[in-house]
């Protein structure tokens, strides 16, 4: 009887254990894919001045006014690398931008790397958690809800495929990667989310 015990409990040991090796391998794959499409985004990020409704009304609004200034920017960028040069030596007429249609709060705004991101579903496509570049907006004290999208290529303002084929700075596999030619996507995003999530507390240690 004791012997059987041992047995099974070995054998659930190793179920756990060829388990926690199928999601190691899996999810440094996926980290690898998330890497590869970080390379070539890069995100918008939109700070609330509040949660209250009107600020947030305005976060949008703000939202819409640099996405407008900032498309004919990047109308002839190639990459992701010059897209953040140009949208770099821009900041101050994109804030200019968002502050036009901020009703008196201030707007500032700045081009970071290496932000997190968690996963996020779009209108038609989705993108996984993990490091982005990304132009933030910070309206007022920025104590709000945030909005995320991306600035290049346009996926915000166009249907993805389409704005990854004008842009060209995402190859076949990337389009469907985050778009729902493939069903798969949002199981593997949120393994992914997992795996990024586990990796930033250990890091944190």
């Amino acid at each position: 009887m004791l012997h059987e015990r041992k047995n099974k409990l070995r054998r659930w040991e190793l179920a756990a254990l060829l388990g926690i090796c199928v999601a190691a391998l899996a999810g440094t794959w996926l980290s690898g894919q998330q890497n590869a499409l970080s390379e070539k985004l890069v995100r918008l990020h939109v700070v609330g001045a509040s949660d209250a409704l009107e600020e947030q009304a305005i976060k949008l609004r703000v939202r819409d006014a640099v996405l407008e200034a900032a498309e004919p920017l990047l109308t002839e960028t190639r990459g992701a690398e010059e897209a953040r040069a140009i949208l770099g030596g821009h900041l101050e007429e994109l804030a200019r931008a968002g502050a036009e249609v901020a009703e008196g709060r201030p707007v500032t705004a700045a081009l970071e790397e290496d932000v997190w991101f968690p996963t996020r579903h779009y209108n038609g496509f989705s993108l996984p958690a993990g490091r982005y570049a990304a132009l933030r907006l910070t309206v007022g004290q920025g104590e709000g809800r945030n909005w995320w999208c991306v600035v290049f290529p346009p996926l915000c303002a166009d249907s993805v495929s389409t704005a990854a084929a004008q842009a060209s700075a995402l190859t076949g596999e990337q389009v469907k990667l985050i778009t729902e030619e493939d069903g798969n996507y949002e199981i593997r995003f949120k393994t992914l989310e997992l795996w990024e999530t586990l990796c930033e507390k250990l890091e944190r240690k």
